[in-house]
């Protein structure tokens, strides 16, 4: 396999006694699941494999898959803790203003008032939006990934510009 893999997810439990699985993905996004065919696992043992998904829905805000192979409890638990992968070119194209994680990932990011504020280091998914975690010379700063606060993102520059209200960044001594 000479494609890249990307991380999209996580197994992180089974529902019900037919092999369902509850998929904890790294964005907030669940449609990305929803119209794929098949997807990789990279299983515990660090092996990857490819999986057909027989049957995709949203149960309680989580996303659950059938996978061919694994159509009982027994066996869909054989495969709790697996990384969700996707090759890169079945990802979807994104309108002008969204980035997948991969692109934001390790940018320097620069705040209006305080100037370079650290590097974009992870992407916590809540409930009401994505939330990066910047680290640096301020210590860890929790920016919500709303328009409000993110000004622009330069991938070729690796920069993001974000203004942030009085508050999200701590006070120097």
């Amino acid at each position: 396999m000479t494609e890249p893999l990307l991380d999209i997810g996580a197994v992180v439990g089974t529902h019900g006694l037919r092999g369902d699985l509850k998929i904890r993905l790294n964005s907030g996004d669940p449609d990305l699941l929803m119209t794929l065919k098949q997807v990789y696992l990279r299983l515990p043992s660090d092996d990857i494999r490819r999986v057909t998904i027989t049957r995709q829905f949203l149960h309680k805000g989580r996303v659950l898959l059938r996978l061919q192979g694994y159509e009982s409890i027994h066996l869909a638990e054989q495969i709790v803790g697996s990384q969700v992968l996707l090759a890169e070119n079945m990802l979807p194209d994104l309108s002008d203003d969204e980035y997948y994680w991969r692109q934001l990932d390790g940018l320097q990011v620069i705040d209006r008032q305080h100037g370079e504020i650290g590097t974009l280091q992870d992407l916590l998914s809540t409930a009401a939006h994505d939330t990066y975690v910047v680290r640096g010379h301020l210590g860890e700063i929790l920016i919500p990934a709303v328009h409000q606060f993110v000004s622009s993102v330069d991938l070729q520059a690796g920069i993001m510009q974000v203004d942030l209200p009085d508050g999200l960044i701590p006070e120097q001594q």
